[in-house]
């Protein structure tokens, strides 16, 4: 029997919030998401990376739960699942439990958004926090490319700075830069309420209602446009003594409102989207130059791109990215093969079923939805576009996207030399 999708209801309050309920049957959980259409491409080069930092602030007391601890500690109370994320376009604070705890988990999370006290001392004891995680991600090579492939791409540019911001900009934020962030970007308009799981839609509507009715009100802030301009290879080597290279090679792609983005996403499948991918089989299993390598498209509102992700052996380095290129090169020539095609799209779909079992994972998909397109574009909607791609649509997108003027390399490992690089940074 056909499993029947969730009934969904998309309900906008007249202070322009936005709620989309999603019941589902089959689970004894509920998830509670608010999710902010903000992040790290609205901010000023002045306060970089405050988005996230505010991130941090929003568990430290709010009117009605003072203490720093108290707030993980009700939810820890009852099992709960919490926490919160920024990226480039967007902010969220979640928290997943028993369906029987859903009051407690809308108290706190919407708590969270309306009432976070941001106070000075808190601010000044997290700066710590932030620091070290910088360090942290900065010390972490796996991590830290990938920050340098946005920076490689865009530049000085929002879509090329850092999501965390950089040390010296984080220690000058004051408590006013805080509040007037607050204040101005979390607001009704850009502001989408998610709550999934075993729920009664009816009783969630009326008590956001309730919970949001002297919600800030206010319009979203306009996303800065990105400016692209590239004509050859762009290459960017961090020299670090490391036992293992750590790379993002990629080329510039389509927007997340550009339905070719479906038909590269399924060309990434195929490249390294799992144990039986093609990267992974030339790259690890035949030749065992690496442990890890994956492929991915980064779809954004006004800017994307395609990247192949890897940790290799210093001593095969230049051999692995030959075998990378050989492999992007030889897609762009001759295409994928049908039986290929067919397990790609059959690999999407399975694991997706598996992810819509999860609560947690709906209600952020179906915000996803309402954020970037204004209206909800379910996850089986977005399947059958993927369905739809065709060998025709793979060599199309190959075609346009593996082009050595859309070619870009970032690499932190011990190497001085860039020459060697740029000689294999080019598609036959």
């Amino acid at each position: 029997m056909e499993q029947s999708q969730p009934k969904h209801q998309l309900t906008t309050f007249d202070s322009g919030l936005r709620l989309v309920t999603i019941p589902m049957e089959g689970t004894k959980t509920a998830t509670v998401l608010v999710l902010v259409g903000t992040g790290s491409k609205y901010e000023s080069k002045e306060i970089n990376g405050i988005s996230h930092f505010l991130e941090h602030m929003m568990f430290k007391g709010t009117t009605k739960r003072p203490g720093k601890l108290d707030i993980a500690r009700e939810l820890d109370s009852i099992g709960a699942s919490y926490n919160a994320f920024t990226a480039k376009e967007w902010t969220g604070y979640y928290a997943k439990a028993s369906a029987a705890k859903l009051d407690v988990i809308m108290d706190v999370v919407f708590d969270i958004f309306l009432n976070s006290k941001l106070s000075e001392e808190a601010i000044n004891t997290e700066r710590g926090v932030i620091i070290q995680e910088i360090n942290m991600y900065r010390d972490t090579p796996s991590e830290y490319v990938g920050e340098l492939f946005d920076e490689l791409l865009y530049g000085d540019q929002p879509a090329g700075w850092s999501i965390a911001g950089q040390k010296e900009t984080i220690l000058k934020l004051k408590q006013n830069d805080f509040v007037e962030y607050f204040n101005t970007h979390y607001v009704s308009g850009n502001t989408i309420v998610a709550v999934a799981g075993n729920i009664d839609p009816e009783e969630v509507k009326e008590k956001t209602r309730t919970y949001f009715s002297d919600i800030r009100r206010g319009t979203p802030f306009p996303l800065p446009s990105v400016k692209e301009q590239q004509v050859q290879p762009n290459l960017l080597i961090h020299q670090k003594k490391t036992d293992q290279s750590h790379m993002v090679l990629g080329c510039r792609a389509y927007n997340l409102h550009d339905d070719r983005h479906y038909a590269l996403s399924v060309l990434a499948t195929i490249l390294g989207g799992g144990m039986s991918s093609r990267l992974f089989s030339e790259v690890r299993d035949k030749r065992g130059l690496a442990y890890h390598i994956e492929a991915g498209v980064q779809p954004y509102t006004n800017n994307g791109y395609f990247e192949v992700v890897a940790g290799i052996s210093n001593d095969h380095v230049h051999e692995a990215l030959k075998v990378i290129m050989e492999e992007l090169s030889k897609v762009k020539s001759e295409g994928v093969t049908p039986l290929e095609l067919r397990q790609a799209i059959d690999q999407t779909v399975g694991r997706l079923a598996l992810a819509m079992e999860h609560s947690n994972f709906v209600a952020k998909a179906y915000a996803d939805s309402v954020l970037y397109h204004g209206k909800v574009l379910t996850p089986e909607e977005e399947l059958d576009k993927i369905k739809k791609v065709t060998l025709a649509d793979i060599m199309q997108v190959a075609g346009e996207i593996f082009d050595s003027s859309k070619l870009n390399l970032a690499l932190i490992g011990p190497f001085e030399d860039k020459k060697p690089f740029e000689e294999i940074l080019k598609f036959l």
